[in-house]
């Protein structure tokens, strides 16, 4: 089984940066694609992006040119790099293995 634990969320005005990320542990050994989706209140928990361990990105349409995703295979870890962030990326940030997920990160965008 696969633990995953993310960190780094916070408060960041409009316009700010901000980098999250997410350590596994466990049976690391089962993990390939590593992905990061969101949940904003009262809303779904949408996709936002994915990585392989081959390091093939995938974006949601919504963050493409602001997000990057990137992972380092040698500390289990994936990182989500948040720019130019908007009010509406103010959501819970989970970390999946489409398995496992993580506990969450709150992410406040002030206007």
């Amino acid at each position: 089984q696969v633990q995953l634990v993310e960190s780094g969320g916070g408060l960041v005005q409009a316009g700010g940066s901000l980098r999250i990320s997410c350590a596994a542990s466990g049976s690391i050994f089962s993990i390939n694609v590593l992905g990061w989706y969101r949940q904003a209140p009262g809303k779904q928990r949408k996709l936002v992006a994915r990585i392989t361990s081959g390091g093939t990105t995938y974006y949601a349409d919504s963050v493409k040119g602001r997000f990057t995703i990137s992972r380092d295979n040698a500390k289990n870890t994936v990182y989500l790099q948040m720019n130019s962030l908007k009010p509406e990326d103010t959501a819970v940030y989970y970390c999946t293995n489409d398995y496992a997920w993580g506990q969450g990160t709150q992410v406040t965008v002030s206007s």
